[in-house]
């Protein structure tokens, strides 16, 4: 794993976040990494790998997930607020120039941090996900965020998200799906192993419209001129086929990378996303 130092800020309303702060040249624009709901910053491990020190990397932990403090109040767990949180901390680094990376909520956030921070945005990664999101896929995430489980080891955790989320990644072995586990679940002070977020952010996403909050399409239009790299997994039901080839029609400087047989959403270990993010920051100072 490559290496990292743990990093903190401060949001309004006093929670400590954490973020993942992997070294690399001031010349280059870093890049910052945010994850899905119910995910953290363990799952850019694999884009660290890849870059091998050769490019800063932020991988960010939201309110209420990995290292960060749980939100006293779980009507701030909606992506206005989690921009807000990034706002400050992009406001703390000052930097020149970042790229942004979201996987899901995270790329949600990624709209909406683009059109405050435009003018100092390089490039832009959205993985599976678009100013859509898929009726069925919300209704799905609906069905199972905030519903905790513990699990007596990590063996037992990984059969059963293989048998929760196979069908997403049908070539996984057990060795993935352990790894899988040890990405989304973390070690409890009682012994049992449980996911590594706080159950109340299902609060307001069950509300209607919770999954994004606003209407999407006039934020992405500030990517219209920006680099683009949009990431899909072909069987995904969050960014559907149609959404994602309007966001690349509508936008100058996009790219579509279809991933096959996988489904919400890519882990960028997949070869052909690790190609495609390394050829898009071959264009990227």
């Amino acid at each position: 794993m490559a290496d990292f130092e743990d990093a903190y800020w401060w949001s309004n309303d006093e929670l400590r976040l954490h973020y993942r702060d992997y070294p690399g040249p001031a010349s280059r624009s870093p890049i910052i990494c945010m994850p899905g709901l119910t995910r953290n910053a363990r799952d850019f491990e694999p884009v660290a790998q890849l870059l091998g020190g050769k490019r800063r990397m932020l991988a960010i932990d939201f309110r209420g997930r990995g290292e960060s403090a749980y939100a006293k109040d779980p009507m701030t767990y909606v992506p206005l607020t989690y921009a807000q949180d990034m706002d400050i901390l992009l406001r703390e680094l000052d930097l020149k120039k970042f790229v942004l990376c979201g996987t899901s909520l995270g790329g949600i956030v990624s709209m909406l941090l683009a059109a405050q921070w435009k003018d100092r945005l390089s490039g832009v990664i959205l993985n599976d996900v678009g100013p859509e999101i898929g009726k069925a896929g919300a209704e799905r995430i609906r069905g199972y965020v905030g519903q905790g489980r513990s699990f007596e080891t990590w063996m037992h955790a990984a059969r059963a998200m293989a048998e929760a989320q196979g069908d997403i990644y049908p070539d996984y072995r057990l060795e993935e799906w352990l790894r899988f586990a040890k990405r989304t679940c973390k070690l409890s002070s009682n012994g049992r192993i449980v996911f590594d977020y706080d159950m109340k952010i299902s609060e307001p996403f069950k509300l209607p419209g919770g999954e994004a909050g606003v209407d999407l399409w006039p934020l992405f239009s500030m990517l219209e001129d920006v680099p683009l790299l949009v990431l899909r997994g072909e069987k995904s039901d969050i960014l559907e086929k149609a959404t994602a080839a309007k966001m690349v029609k509508k936008a100058k400087q996009a790219s579509l990378v279809t991933v096959k047989g996988v489904g919400h959403a890519p882990s960028l270990d997949e070869p052909e996303v690790q190609t495609a993010i390394a050829e898009f920051l071959k264009s990227i100072k």
